[in-house]
């Protein structure tokens, strides 16, 4: 099985120095081979591996990005403004983006058997969860992936 890294975080909090942490951690599986990067779509933590697995495909050409969706909504164009005015681009126009067999469940579930798949094809996970979350999808599916005895690599527990 080639080698295979998920992402998993939570949608809002994250530390001042995560961009480091990330960078880093992304950086030392491809070291280690990791060719095939898989994440959602739906937290800033999310958005950020997407943007460093896409900043460094730049200089390793060969790397695979995978955005896995739970809703074609969110393959909409988004309107960003910069200096010059209003834009839109489409943040997901240069990864292969999947959706699971989910249409029929619970918009709550979507989440979570999205993420359940994304582990059960990887070989490690990368994650930002805090262990004193009591109830967290992130934290849920982090757990999954140590019962899938899969490597985890907590962002958290991590000092850069």
């Amino acid at each position: 099985m080639n080698k295979k890294t998920a992402f998993i975080g939570h949608r809002d909090f994250l530390p001042n120095d995560i961009n480091e942490r990330l960078q880093f951690a992304i950086q030392n599986e491809i070291d280690l081979g990791c060719k095939y990067f898989t994440m959602g779509a739906h937290g800033n933590f999310d958005k950020l591996a997407l943007f460093y697995c896409k900043d460094l495909r730049e200089k390793y050409n060969d790397l695979k990005i995978e955005l896995v969706i739970t809703s074609f909504n969110q393959l909409k164009p988004e309107i960003q403004e910069d200096y010059f005015g209003k834009y839109y681009y489409k943040p997901y126009e240069d990864v292969s983006t999947i959706m699971y067999d989910i249409e029929e469940k619970h918009y709550k579930q979507k989440i979570t058997i999205s993420n359940r798949q994304m582990i059960d094809s990887c070989n490690t996970l990368i994650c930002y969860v805090r262990p004193d979350e009591i109830r967290s999808g992130a934290k849920n599916a982090m757990n999954y992936a140590r019962k899938k005895g899969l490597k985890i690599v907590n962002l958290y527990n991590m000092k850069y």
